[in-house]
């Protein structure tokens, strides 16, 4: 969504709803915290591809018309709200857990270090951190955390951040789709769909699949890929 594209009463409701969603951090502002970090995961579903984590600061209310839970987003709306999310953050984090460490953390504690690496790359470093879910994650910073479960639809920071990761992880399945044309990573991004599943069992499991997940829905078995 784009300002130009929305008559003056529609411009006053979507003023209005992105300054409820920075609510959180306008309070944590008023409190003394100036460096206020709202970060979010991709990637917990799939049966293939990394986690991807994103941290952001925004240090002032930005006018990032349409901005929200990226998964009410489609493709077209995050790549145009990419490039003004990076204008108006003061410092963006990434974070990453690979397939091998989801096999062998498991995918909730594979989610919570990509969010801690996100977290830690920030630069400045964040003085409280909004996180996107139930727990918070382990980090040597003393900041305080507030885990909030939906905060992706209630911080704008942590919306910001959901729509990088979405973007960043998307990104990479389509490389992989290119690297492996026989799996449409390009067009599932790695979930379970049937198109995946029919792969997975025609072809065999790939090293970017997940071995703790039940690939097949069914008893697994693996043989190499023909891809």
């Amino acid at each position: 969504m784009r300002l130009k594209e929305l008559n003056e009463q529609e411009k006053e409701q979507e003023r209005i709803r992105l300054h409820r969603m920075f609510a959180l951090e306008r309070e944590l502002h008023n409190r003394g915290y100036r460096l206020v970090a709202g970060v979010d995961e991709v990637g917990r579903g799939p049966l293939a591809g990394p986690v991807v984590a994103c941290a952001v600061i925004f240090t002032r209310e930005c006018p990032l018309y349409g901005l929200k839970d990226s998964k009410l987003l489609s493709p077209r709306q995050r790549e145009i709200l990419l490039p003004q999310i990076l204008r108006n953050a003061l410092t963006i984090g990434i974070g990453i857990a690979r397939v091998e460490e989801i096999d062998k953390l498991n995918i909730h504690n594979a989610a919570l270090q990509a969010m801690a690496r996100a977290v830690s790359r920030l630069s400045p470093a964040a003085d409280y951190i909004l996180v996107d879910g139930r727990h918070k994650i382990s980090l040597t910073s003393p900041a305080p955390q507030k885990a909030i479960k939906g905060g992706d639809r209630i911080s704008l920071s942590i919306a910001a951040a959901s729509v990088v990761a979405k973007v960043v992880r998307d990104r990479f399945m389509i490389s992989l789709g290119e690297r492996y044309p026989s799996y449409g990573f390009e067009k599932h991004k790695g979930y379970p769909t049937a198109e995946h599943r029919e792969a997975i069992a025609r072809f065999g499991a790939l090293p970017v699949h997940r071995r703790s997940f039940k690939l097949l829905g069914k008893k697994e078995f693996f043989h190499e890929p023909l891809a």
